[in-house]
């Protein structure tokens, strides 16, 4: 069977004994997915590779799979972070999706279900998406992680429409992609991480899964945005062990140490600050334990009210965030969380809503797992906020008392 002609851009390119045709799609356009689904059915294809990590394939052929998310581990885990950026970032796709009436990675679900009907093999060649936000953060300067943040929070507060005519121009580039331009600076760092690293990875693990050329022509399902990226990576210079080089992309950076010592410093220079208290006045040495305990309660009681919390998740965290502030193991957050999942436990129609709910900003505080979240990190802040300036109270009493 011939090929039908298609809209979408591609590029048949050969390498070693596979014929590879990369089709740049947009992953929320029904055109994308009708297009995939005349491919594969035209027979020419002996496999096909997707711009998928296991986790997003997961997500996709099991809808309910949050549902089985013990949230309790992910906090524990230090994991809610991956989590919340993951759940704002689908949140976009999806409010882009109700307005152009198709359903997110359709053309994904396409290409999945037609090799499938094809009994043909289905390769996910994309690195999983945890690992590209880690990167992504990781190699974005310090100072420009606050536009980063302000990309993905934007990304849920925007009230501007999208028509079909902006929806068919995200053929020309990646949606993570689109969700941070539009949104957030430009950056190079950025730029890297979320591009031009997956569009090499997708072409080494092309390499790594057909290394013996057992499939002679491939479909590539990527979204438009890496198509010249991969193109170019699959035609140029692909190392013998493309494992080696893939393991290097799958690797996050380690961040910088310097940050991590700023709090055990202030929480040094705090009890060294009670110790010079109390050896002056009793008196003086307790009323610094006081300002201490009511800033840090306060201030992490007023986070989690923000967040919605229950009133008893307020009261845990006012009393819990002196004491937590005063020891790294554990934070004020974990432990509001903790109560708040133990007063308002989600319930199966939270985890099944949660995906349409946070497409809103009323839509986290309305939906008990969002909103667990929002009471870890609101009490987080509100701790971390109460550590610094219950800090400099100390030392500036200290000063006017001596």
């Amino acid at each position: 069977m011939t090929t039908a002609i298609t809209a979408g851009p591609r590029k048949v390119l050969k390498k070693h004994d596979t014929e590879y045709t990369l089709l740049g799609t947009a992953h929320v356009s029904k055109a994308s997915a009708d297009e995939v689904r005349g491919l594969i059915r035209s027979g020419e294809f002996d496999a096909v590779a997707i711009e998928l990590c296991p986790t997003r394939y997961k997500s996709i052929i099991d809808p309910n799979a949050l549902e089985k998310m013990d949230l309790f581990q992910v906090i524990r885990q230090g994991k809610a972070g991956m989590v919340a950026a993951s759940l704002a970032l689908g949140a976009y796709q999806q409010r882009v999706a109700e307005e152009s009436g198709i359903a997110p990675g359709e053309e994904m679900k396409a290409a999945i279900e037609e090799a499938q009907a094809a009994d043909i093999p289905l390769l996910l060649i994309d690195r999983d998406i945890g690992t590209t936000l880690k990167r992504v953060y990781r190699s974005v300067p310090w100072w420009q992680r606050s536009g980063l943040i302000g990309g993905i929070i934007g990304s849920l507060v925007t009230k501007d429409k999208v028509s079909a005519e902006e929806i068919e121009k995200l053929k020309e580039g990646d949606v993570l992609q689109s969700t941070f331009n539009e949104f957030a600076e430009e950056s190079e760092h950025l730029y890297q991480a979320l591009i031009t690293e997956r569009d090499h990875y997708m072409a080494l693990r092309l390499a790594e899964d057909n290394g013996d050329s057992r499939y002679k022509k491939v479909l590539v399902v990527i979204g438009a945005g890496h198509l010249q990226g991969m193109s170019e990576s699959l035609e140029g210079h692909l190392p013998e062990d493309p494992s080696i080089q893939r393991a290097l992309l799958d690797s996050v950076p380690p961040g910088s140490r310097w940050p991590k010592y700023i709090p055990l410093a202030i929480i040094a220079l705090v009890i060294i600050g009670f110790v010079i208290g109390f050896s002056r006045n009793t008196e003086l040495g307790w009323q610094l334990v006081l300002d201490w305990f009511l800033i840090n309660g306060t201030l992490t009681g007023i986070g989690v009210l923000l967040a919605g919390g229950h009133p008893l998740t307020i009261i845990a965290g006012f009393f819990a965030a002196p004491f937590t502030s005063l020891n790294p193991t554990i934070g004020a957050g974990f432990v509001a969380a903790g109560v708040e999942l133990y007063m308002r436990k989600p319930t199966v129609g939270d985890f099944s809503h949660l995906r349409h709910d946070v497409t809103s900003v009323r839509g986290w505080w309305k939906n008990r797992v969002s909103r667990t979240l929002l009471v870890f990190f609101f009490a987080t802040l509100g701790s971390a906020a109460g550590t610094y300036i219950g800090g400099f109270r100390i030392f500036g009493q200290l000063a006017a008392a001596g």
